[in-house]
């Protein structure tokens, strides 16, 4: 997309968007299924469904009515294991050009979602942002950390599901507001991102990350009514896609663009991650202006 070597998981189906989410209290899945359609025309990779916490078949329905009017594979999205397994047993990969789902996500806190390939054959999305070793659950706050979880959910996704290759596992070293960060997330996001594309165990894998947190509940514009989300979506990207940073759960109506060094949201950006604690949102709002 762009400039950017770069797939679009599109994001709208998700019932935590509030525009999405009347659809679903309305009981408007006509209007849901226009919205998989009108990604799908821009051009999404996959296509996420995210139904709340909601029946389990209601997955299922919403997955078979999408696959009647899209071809593009379908990113089963949530943490509840009865409404993945809904979802899958709904998926037909003849549907979707022969591609297999995309299970979002998997982390070393559900291990059991391993199972879920018993449904049917998938790729995952492995959430890289919290630990469990011998019992002691933890997130995971520097990059190593994020690395490490990333090897050991591969270690056990590989020993359990035989048809998996790397080409099959998309690491998301996770995504804080940059407008909130005074503790350096997005510094262990990207090192993360350094050390998983620099890794021969991880060589062949795809990473992702849910983009539209970066710059979530920032305002749209500067003072002076230049846009602030997309760039700075874009600056995090000019920074991780040469690094294998492949896909994004995102919008497929933005325009993501690769930034020169001098561009305004590639040097706030830039200089933030040099800086720390309340510094960091000093340089932000100086954006702002």
């Amino acid at each position: 997309m762009g400039d950017f070597d770069l797939k679009i998981i599109a994001e709208k189906i998700n019932d935590s968007v509030p525009s999405t989410h009347k659809l679903f209290e309305a009981g408007d899945f006509d209007g849901i299924i226009q919205l998989a359609k009108k990604q799908a025309d821009e051009g999404a990779a996959y296509i996420d469904v995210n139904i709340g916490l909601r029946d389990p078949s209601l997955m299922g329905d919403l997955v078979r009515k999408i696959q009647d009017v899209v071809s593009v594979p379908l990113c089963i999205d949530s943490p509840d294991f009865a409404i993945q397994k809904a979802g899958l047993e709904a998926y037909l990969p003849e549907k979707a050009g022969g591609q297999m789902p995309l299970i979002n996500s998997i982390s070393e806190l559900r291990l059991d979602f391993v199972d879920l390939a018993k449904v049917q054959p998938a790729k995952f999305i492995v959430l890289c942002t919290e630990s469990s070793i011998n019992g002691d659950l933890k997130p995971n706050e520097t990059g190593e950390e994020i690395f490490k979880a990333a090897l050991r959910v591969r270690e056990e996704i590989i020993k359990n599901c035989n048809y998996i290759t790397n080409d099959d596992l998309f690491f998301d070293p996770g995504m804080g507001p940059i407008g909130a960060d005074m503790n350096g997330l997005t510094n262990a996001t990207i090192d993360g991102v350094k050390l998983i594309h620099a890794s021969k165990e991880l060589k062949g894998c795809h990473m992702s990350v849910g983009l539209s947190n970066f710059s979530v509940q920032l305002p749209p514009r500067t003072a002076s009514g230049a846009l602030i989300r997309t760039p700075l979506e874009s600056a995090f990207l000019t920074l991780t896609n040469p690094l294998g940073m492949d896909h994004v759960i995102g919008s497929t109506k933005k325009k993501y663009k690769k930034l020169d060094p001098d561009h305004p949201a590639m040097k706030a950006v830039t200089d933030i991650l040099k800086l720390t604690g309340f510094d960091r949102l000093t340089r932000l709002q100086e954006f702002y202006m």
